[in-house]
């Protein structure tokens, strides 16, 4: 059935004004969901100045188009690159860029809903670093919005637009004192501040869409999700906070994010080419050209964003710890003899040692329940510059960076990295040791850091390999939490494009639903029976392979099982539940090959290299780690 889309009309009683959204094109008469798009919440006053909220609107909004974006480099958006999708089947969305119009938001709601409704709210921060935006085809909320009204746990989405890029950070002394004279707090951090004011808005005024202001779960990923966690460690949050829960997704964390000084001679650097020095020159380059620019951080410590401590409270033992560094000291052999110990651990199959400190909960204020976990091969992010290196100038580099043989043979020996490796098995080392620095042991040191709080916590490992890669890959989650694209799963399914405009596509026919699912598994008893049935009438695509060895196709059954995995756990902690029993450890596994649950504290550490980060990663410290594997996932040009 064909729906009138311009009927969706919402009054907003305290804004006094009249919303005039769509109807979500998989909205059904049985499911009905409307969506808004475009709702501008914030303004820019000039270019590197705090947003301020907009509380005033006319008389009758158009909500049934996306707003515009944040200036950013013509390349389609870091998620589609990773997901692996032709360019042919990439539905097309066109939006106009401006800095200053683009800090605007999209609801996606169930319909019928009102002020007495007072539906959980998940609020969706896109990752991508200085690409992408919150109105990408692959965030939107209609599935998921769907899926919830059809489990009886109802919420509403939000995804939103802020300045990202340059555009987003930039901070030096002379913008401080800029930001200064015009009344502003603190300098830089405008991405985030932007972020902030959208939770603000959240909180004023999305009951009049069906939503609980006093109910808002923050989730994101990969920079989205770093974004979140400085969020929870941010003064703001620590005196009045605007989310209940946050589920981090991935996070590539800056733990070290520089102080205004550093932050100016970085902006310096990268704005070289450029000419431009004092404030009145940065404002007068055009937005394009601004967009080009390669800023290598996302958050800047000001004095003023983030609460007193952060470094401490987050990562405690990566930072001038003489106790932890002390190993050190005491000779080569002794170090190797701890990395032995640990590669033969971390690389056992079996689950050994348990992921839970062993701690005394102290409550500290600020602090909301956290669902957090990252991907198995989260480091295919930075695959392409991994493979331009050649070993000998990888042993190089490591040993200049530490400028220490025993630090730089420790990381060496428990990576297995040697000068004379072949290509193949050297990008596999490399990958995995830039995983680990970048995204898979910070998210460790963020949820021992909530553990040590009596924060309540809880871990999942996604596993799962990406429909079109073949392989669990970093943004493969987002695939099956957001269901949005459209993969050919039969024949007669074919993924089908479509202007910004106009609509999403419908989801494939021929995709299982919750009950085919249930009724499936129901006579099976354990994962492996999944690969005896005749897949030849779920699968789809061919096998692709990654270091090597093939890997399955991922049928129709394994997508349907770990979406609705996914998407139920989500929802479930949106709605103020225990997604999972989290007790004693407990971690929540999706994949590989389908497999979803529940497994002991015990399972981490065979998924994870959990032992090489407790006996390596961390006497040498989190700022000596990630130096280490930002220049190595830079790949090998000149050193930065």
């Amino acid at each position: 059935m064909i729906l009138d889309r311009s009927h969706v009309v919402l009054h907003h009683t305290v804004l006094g004004t009249t919303f005039r959204g769509i109807d979500h094109p998989i909205s059904t008469v049985d499911v009905p969901i409307h969506q808004f798009r475009g709702i501008k919440y914030a303004s820019v006053p000039a270019r590197f100045r705090q947003s301020k909220l907009v509380t005033s609107y006319p008389s009758s909004v158009d909500a049934t188009r996306h707003g515009p974006i944040c200036p950013q480099p013509d390349r389609q958006s870091l998620e589609e690159e990773l997901i692996g999708l032709a360019d042919s089947d990439i539905p097309r969305q066109v939006f106009k860029r401006d800095e200053f119009e683009c800090l605007n938001l999209n609801i996606t709601c169930p319909a019928g809903h009102h002020r007495q409704s007072q539906l959980p709210v998940m609020v969706w921060i896109h990752g991508g670093g200085n690409r992408g935006c919150g109105s990408s085809w692959i965030y939107d909320g209609g599935a998921l919005v769907r899926k919830s009204v059809r489990i009886d746990s109802p919420i509403i989405m939000v995804t939103i637009n802020f300045r990202i890029g340059v555009f987003g950070v930039a901070a030096n002394m002379q913008l401080a004192d800029d930001n200064r004279a015009a009344g502003d707090e603190g300098v830089g951090n405008y991405g985030l501040r932007d972020q902030r004011q959208a939770l603000e808005w959240v909180n004023r005024y999305i009951t009049d869409f069906g939503g609980d202001p006093s109910n808002v779960t923050l989730f994101g990923h990969s920079s989205g999700a770093a974004d979140i966690v400085a969020h929870l460690y941010s003064s703001a949050n620590l005196t009045r906070p605007l989310f209940t829960r946050a589920i981090v997704q991935s996070a590539i964390i800056e733990h070290n994010p520089p102080e205004p000084p550093s932050a100016g001679w970085q902006l310096s650097r990268a704005l070289a080419p450029l000419y431009a020095s004092s404030v009145a020159q940065l404002r007068a380059i055009d937005p394009e050209s601004l967009a080009n620019v390669n800023v290598p951080f996302r958050a800047v410590d000001d004095g003023v964003f983030f609460r007193k401590g952060f470094k401490d409270l987050l990562f405690p033992l990566s930072e001038s710890d003489e106790p932890v560094r002390a190993p050190l000291d005491r000779g080569l052999n002794s170090l190797r003899f701890a990395i032995r110990k640990a590669k033969s651990k971390s690389r056992s199959p079996h689950p050994v040692g348990s992921c839970v400190p062993t701690v005394t909960p102290t409550p500290t204020p600020g602090l909301q329940p956290l669902l957090i976990g990252d991907c198995a091969c989260d480091s295919s992010l930075w695959s392409q510059p991994a493979r331009q290196w050649v070993a000998p100038a990888v042993v190089r580099r490591i040993r200049a960076i530490c400028q220490s043989i025993t630090k730089a043979s420790a990381l060496l020996n428990a990576y297995e990295i040697g000068p004379h490796m072949f290509s193949e098995d050297l990008t596999d080392r490399l990958l995995e040791f830039v995983e680990d620095a970048r995204i898979a042991w910070p998210t460790e040191c963020v949820v021992q850091a909530a553990q040590r709080t009596g924060r309540q916590v809880w871990r999942y490992v996604f596993d799962q390999e990406g429909p079109a890669q073949g392989m669990p890959h970093h943004a493969a989650d987002l695939v099956y939490l957001f269901d949005n694209v459209s993969l050919p799963l039969s024949p007669s399914s074919s993924p089908t494009a479509f202007d910004d405009d106009e609509s999403l596509p419908s989801l494939p026919s021929s995709r299982s639903t919750s009950a085919d699912v249930d009724e499936i598994l129901g006579k099976m008893h354990t994962v492996d029976e999944l690969d005896l049935m005749d897949i030849d009438k779920f699968s789809y695509g061919s096998e692709s392979s990654f270091g090597g060895w093939a890997q399955p196709v991922v049928d129709e059954l394994m997508y349907a099982r770990v979406r609705d995995a996914i998407q139920e756990r989500w929802i479930a902690f949106a709605q103020g539940e225990r997604p999972w029993d989290n007790s004693r450890g407990k971690v929540y596994v999706f994949g590989p090959e389908g497999e979803t649950g529940e497994r002991s504290a015990g399972i981490f550490s065979g998924r994870r290299r959990q032992k090489i980060w407790e006996d390596v990663l961390k006497p040498l410290g989190m700022t000596l780690v990630q130096k280490v594997a930002q220049e190595l996932s830079n790949g090998p040009g000149l050193p930065r």
